[in-house]
């Protein structure tokens, strides 16, 4: 038996390190340790916490990885509120806000601190006793949705701060989504034949409000605290300025481009500076946020409406050009779905050249009134993908043409399809050579099989050359055959070939993943490997099956059996296997505990557990913690102001227990007793 006392100290230990990597990594961007080391260490903290769940606490950095999906999200009423600045377009209006501020303060001078403007999502985080407790976004700036569960993923917000803190206090921040992230949620989504975010601030705002926190787990948001909101007891700095370098000693992550400005003509300076150099940020800025520094100015100036007079948002110029659209082109993506993109006169908008733009779909093209010869506004969404914002209708000659989709895919000939309720024409030809290659580069993909060195060129070098027709293919590469590419030494070759046979040993989720299934991404993949132990059993199922389980709805049910039904897919399926890919994976069933094979869910709050506590404690007595109540669902544990799922229970015949009647089933499961 391991030593108890030794055990806590080890998890502890563990918890520190890990909070004290995050925070050179997330927060000073300034890594001590390589990702594998990093990886260790969380491996042996899970590890020790399945093993001892009685020691997990809430601030415990595995707790990061997001919990059940909740029914809906809770308001939270901001103490203080959360309101929203009033804009400044032009050097006249920034002058006009600060002689009103001047002239209330009755001519005392003050300084300014001035940050560039996240445009992301704002939110207010709540901290008790040291330990972040409440997350909520602005809503309407008196209540805002609880979004806990959800910020709890994001590395950079620290889950518990130094005793020095005060007790109770509140921070403000901005949520956002870099550009590198939201370039790849977007090729994800293309993917998936998802329709793309329209620019970072959406995509971080839809990433902050999913239901399932899981999903938000997945996606590489960040965050930039930029004010107290308030704080109980302790005394705090007295300048906005000094404020911010107290909340940075305490953890969290300041915008390191902020500045103290003595004049209006020092904001001037750092408003022209970051004009020209805001292309160069790794995040979307549409402006500068001044601030007057004196805190106790800030409180004697007050609000008006829904506005401070104490702080003001000069706004960048909008990053636009004008030009012709050429023509309207056609890409053919890996789930077959035609994707139609501008082909635009050369224009330079925000110092880049733009030769194409995105056009999301057809519908998208005629609510725009967009036609082929028209001159368009063209702007960079988020500052990094153009997109056509607009026609200049005035301006047409009558020549101009009405776009329409083809009815014949323009890479195979194949007669183009629309399936009823999407937005997207596809291209139902499993063998399109479009299709081939753009499966073959997701399957290697990192989230997918990861096949390290055949990257996007290397496939299309394959693929050209005739050596790959479908991924399987990757699996049949002779030595020879790779010497025989350009540039293609034999260190590369061997490196390749030992990747490719490393791949074959990835989990069944990175496998069903891979296959590049119409609407499955990687959450979806895992959740459909929970529930079928093989491709065979998932290729066997049926519409009934997959509609009962949480989160499969029609769509990706009919995606999935008309997949299983091409007999292309069933050939590579076949090659997989006998590559010796494992198709399969183990179901590990604890054996002898006493709630094996019983699902259990969660409604409403309980007193004495946090839902993830509560599910903890039925996993290791051997049960499943659910999130949809089911056919399948054994009880519905069920705790204050539950939702609409005891109702299905009822409807279902569920049985039904409450926090009292739960307790009493883990004391009896605890003592060994069987329940079935």
């Amino acid at each position: 038996m391991p030593d108890i006392s030794k055990v806590k100290q080890r998890i502890e230990e563990l918890r520190a390190l890990i909070n004290y990597h995050n925070y050179r990594y997330y927060v000073l961007d300034s890594p001590e340790i390589s990702d594998a080391e990093y990886d260790e260490l969380m491996r042996e903290l899970r590890r020790l916490e399945e093993e001892h769940p009685k020691f997990i606490t809430p601030d415990s950095p595995t707790q990061r990885v997001g919990a059940a999906p909740v029914e809906a999200f809770g308001v939270v009423e901001h103490p203080q509120p959360l309101l929203s600045l009033a804009n400044a377009f032009s050097s006249e209006e920034l002058e006009a806000w600060y002689r009103r501020a001047y002239n209330l303060l009755g001519g005392r001078n003050f300084d300014f601190v001035c940050e560039l403007k996240i445009d992301g999502l704002a939110v207010a985080l709540t901290y008790e006793n040291g330990l972040f407790t409440t997350g909520a976004t602005r809503g309407d700036g008196y209540h805002g949705e609880n979004v806990t569960q959800n910020l709890r993923t994001i590395r950079s917000i620290p889950l518990s701060v130094p005793k020095e803190a005060p007790p109770r206090f509140e921070v403000r921040g901005e949520v956002y989504l870099p550009k590198a992230g939201f370039k790849k949620l977007n090729e994800d989504r293309a993917k998936e034949g998802l329709p793309p975010f329209a620019n970072p601030r959406n995509a971080a705002a839809g990433s902050v409000r999913q239901l399932d926190p899981r999903i938000t787990a997945k996606r590489p948001l960040d965050i930039y605290i930029y004010a107290l909101g308030w704080a109980e007891v302790k005394a705090t700095p007295n300048t906005h300025w000094e404020m911010m370098d107290y909340l940075k000693c305490l953890g969290f992550k300041v915008n390191p481009n902020i500045a103290l400005c003595r004049t209006l003509n020092e904001v001037a300076d750092y408003y022209q500076t970051w004009v020209g150099r805001r292309e160069e940020l790794p995040f979307d800025t549409d402006g500068i946020v001044i601030k007057i520094n004196p805190i106790p100015f800030q409180q004697e100036l007050g609000f008006v409406g829904h506005e401070p007079r104490w702080a003001i948002a000069y706004k960048f110029p909008a990053i636009q050009g004008t030009t012709r659209l050429i023509d309207i082109g056609i890409n053919v993506g890996r789930t077959g779905s035609l994707n139609p993109f501008a082909i635009l006169e050369p224009v330079k908008v925000g110092g880049v050249t733009i030769r194409q733009a995105a056009l999301h779909n057809e519908e998208d093209i005629h609510r725009k009134d967009i036609r082929i010869g028209d001159m368009v506004i063209v702007q960079r969404a988020g500052e990094v993908i153009p997109e056509i914002a607009g026609a200049i209708t005035s301006l047409r000659t009558g020549k101009e043409k009405v776009f329409k989709m083809p009815s014949q895919c323009p890479v195979c000939g194949a007669e183009v399809i629309k399936p009823p309720g999407e937005a997207m024409h596809r291209c139902p030809n499993a063998a399109c050579p479009a299709q081939a290659l753009e499966r073959i580069q997701h399957f290697v993909s990192r989230g997918a099989m990861d096949i390290e060195g055949v990257g996007e060129k290397l496939s299309e070098a394959l693929f050209t050359a005739g050596l790959l027709k479908d991924a399987a293919d990757l699996y049949y590469l002779t030595r020879d055959q790779l010497l025989s590419l350009e540039r293609m030494a034999d260190k590369s070759v061997s490196n390749i070939l030992n990747s490719i046979e490393r791949s074959k040993d990835r989990p069944l989720p990175r496998v069903i993943f891979a296959l590049g299934i119409l609407h499955i991404g990687e959450e979806t993949a895992e959740l459909l490997a929970e529930h079928f132990p093989s491709i065979d059993a998932l290729a066997k199922t049926s519409r009934e099956e997959l509609l009962s389980i949480p989160s499969i709805g029609p769509k990706i049910a009919d995606s999935i059996l008309s997949f299983f039904r091409q007999e292309q897919n069933l050939h590579i399926i076949k090659k997989l296997r006998q590559a010796g890919i494992k198709l399969s994976t183990e179901v590990k069933k604890p054996a002898g505990l006493p709630l094996t094979g019983l699902e259990f869910v969660i409604t409403g709050s309980l007193e004495n557990f946090t839902r993830q506590e509560a599910e903890t404690k039925i996993k290791a007595l051997g049960g499943k913690a659910g999130s949809d109540v089911t056919r399948k669902i054994n009880y519905l544990v069920v705790g204050a102001d539950p939702g609409s799922k005891l109702a299905r229970a009822r409807e279902l015949g569920t049985k039904t227990i409450d926090e009292a009647e739960f307790i009493k089933l883990l004391t009896e499961a605890e003592a060994g007793r069987r329940f079935q």
